[in-house]
């Protein structure tokens, strides 16, 4: 990884985008890990993480994460997702955080030397040039080693820094059939990772990257 020792750095992290390319590399996030790294090499400011939640749910299988990331030093930016059924009579869940994280990166970069981004979403491209022309170096987090590729081409190429997702993996992975302890205490070695919203209580559904839906066939 490229940064200086006091260089401000702050990390914004797509929540649902991470995780869908973590699986698709074929390992989970340790976001205890994941906190430290980027601490020991610069000066981290602030972690955001952003996720939708289904609110009417009796239990969500993400809440433990987020409550977890919550405790352990991460910001969390959160908002009920929507859930709809279409024409076709899929049953959907539209949670997309766009607006919130290009917001927060806005706000912040007047005090940030390099923002971290944990995403491979085109819809960020013009985000970054905004905040590269403020002076603000962007790491870009993504990868090209899945196929298809999680990344736009048109983000890496605006990044100053790609970063692919597998060269953190022996630093910050786990593998998916790790046994994990109890989700619910925010005091554990290191957090479980919870079947994201990316597969939010749907079981067969997929997870379409373009516009943050999550579908299932109605019966």
């Amino acid at each position: 990884m490229k940064f200086y020792p006091q260089e401000r750095v702050a990390l914004f992290i797509d929540g649902s985008n991470l995780y869908a390319t973590a699986r698709a590399l074929g390992f989970d996030i340790d976001y205890k890990r994941l906190l430290s790294l980027f601490a020991e090499q610069c000066n981290l400011v602030r972690a955001y993480y952003y996720t939708a939640l289904i609110e009417d749910q009796e239990y969500s299988p993400i809440r433990p994460l987020v409550d977890w990331l919550d405790y352990n030093g991460y910001t969390m930016i959160t908002k009920p997702a929507k859930e709809f059924t279409d024409a076709t009579g899929r049953r959907k869940v539209k949670g997309n955080m766009d607006i919130e994280l290009a917001i927060d990166v806005m706000e912040m970069s007047d005090h940030l030397q390099h923002i971290v981004l944990f995403s491979g979403d085109g819809d960020f491209r013009k985000l970054i040039e905004a905040v590269q022309r403020k002076g603000v170096r962007v790491t870009v987090v993504s990868t090209v080693r899945s196929q298809p590729s999680m990344i736009a081409d048109e983000l890496r190429r605006q990044a100053d820094i790609f970063l692919d997702l597998v060269e953190l993996k022996s630093e910050i992975g786990r593998k998916v059939s790790d046994n994990r302890p109890a989700p619910h205490s925010p005091t554990q070695a290191a957090p479980p990772v919870i079947q994201a919203i990316a597969d939010e209580e749907y079981g067969d559904e997929y997870y379409d990257d373009d516009d943050d839906e999550y579908e299932d066939e109605v019966d």
